[in-house]
């Protein structure tokens, strides 16, 4: 499979396999165990930016470089050095980041090896699909520095596992490691190898429609928190801009002609 490769900065690749429609979002700052600063935060929103806009990579894949971790979260030695005036300054840069990642238009699969801590786990809370080896150790511990989760985990957490699983895990601080975190949902895949199983698993999803995987994962992010009748407008809505896309009528040419299907795209 060919790839090529583009680099935000200093800390952040994205990593395309052009003949799968798959992108990797790699996270490499591995001296910090991939802790965001400042500039991290600034690369993975552009790096986010440009993925976004890009018809042709139908599922991303965030990674990271790091033999022991994904991500530890917010670099808390910068934070140390910040005024308050400087701290409120860098919240949008910090916040563009993880939203971001939540945001991206195709579907996303997270690759959890070692540390995902705070800001960490909150990017792979931003994906589609946990994927995490048996090295996974997750958790939200804000609340034990004198913070609260700020990328998500307050919101994304909850939505995942439930309120007061939720409640329990971010008032304690408590890291889990992979068997728990995926007994309680925290994780979706434990795998021997998260990095090969998260591009196996996006490489299954990417065969099949771009504007319907698109469309997909519109409603079912818009349609979260919605009451059942409101969420089926939200669905109606997204299958009637599927239904009438080149995709659909070729999904339908391919299925009688009994051939793989040539997606337009659009």
């Amino acid at each position: 499979m060919s790839e090529s490769e583009q680099r935000f900065g200093e800390f952040v690749v994205v990593r395309r396999h052009e003949q799968g429609h798959v992108a990797e979002l790699v996270l490499d700052r591995p001296k910090a165990m991939n802790a965001v600063s400042t500039e991290m935060a600034r690369s993975i929103g552009a790096a986010c930016s440009e993925l976004a806009a890009d018809r042709d990579v139908r599922v991303t894949v965030v990674a990271s470089s790091s033999e022991r971790a994904f991500c530890v979260g917010a670099d808390l030695k910068e934070r140390n050095s910040f005024s308050d005036a400087e701290l409120v300054r860098q919240r949008p840069t910090a916040r563009a980041a993880y939203t971001g990642v939540l945001e991206l238009p195709m579907p996303t699969v997270a690759a959890v090896h070692g540390f995902a801590l705070g800001g960490g786990f909150e990017l792979a809370l931003s994906c589609d699909v946990i994927v995490a080896d048996a090295t996974a150790v997750v958790g939200l511990p804000e609340v034990s520095v004198g913070v609260i989760p700020g990328g998500g985990g307050t919101q994304l957490l909850p939505r995942r596992v439930g309120a007061a699983r939720a409640a329990e895990l971010v008032f304690t601080a408590r890291r889990v490691e992979a068997g728990e975190a995926r007994e309680l949902g925290l994780v979706d895949i434990l795998a021997e190898d998260a990095r090969a199983e998260a591009l196996a698993l996006a490489a299954r999803i990417a065969v099949n429609s771009p504007v319907g995987l698109r469309n997909a994962k519109k409603a079912m992010r818009l349609g979260q928190g919605l009451d059942l009748r409101a969420g089926l407008e939200v669905e109606d809505a997204a299958w009637r801009a599927t239904a009438f896309s080149g995709d659909r009528a070729e999904g339908v040419a391919a299925f009688n002609d009994k051939r793989k299907p040539q997606w337009p795209g659009e």
